[in-house]
């Protein structure tokens, strides 16, 4: 089995561009909100750039969720639709 090389990292999955849609943030608002460059953001997105430790906690207290909501090591699952609760009415 080979082994592999020591620098190579796996790949890190992040929902970056839907809680961006979310708030009706472009790119470059974000990134002015967390003092890096717009287009590091893009990078992110695509993940063609893993973000420093510190990088993920400013973006988890920007959104005000924990890491793990934003970043993870595996594809994360389809958001589905849940259909709305039934309100039930009260019975006199």
């Amino acid at each position: 089995m080979a082994r592999k090389p020591r620098d190579a990292q796996p790949r890190l999955f992040n929902r970056l561009a839907v809680l961006r849609a979310e708030r009706s943030l472009s790119r470059q608002q974000l990134a002015d909100a967390i003092g890096v460059n717009y287009q590091t953001i893009g990078y992110l997105e695509r993940g063609d750039y893993s973000p420093s430790l510190d990088l993920a906690f400013r973006l988890a207290e920007f959104f005000d969720l924990p890491i793990e909501a934003i970043f993870a090591r595996e594809t994360f699952p389809p958001i589905a639709r849940q259909p709305a609760t039934p309100v039930l009415e009260e019975t006199q």
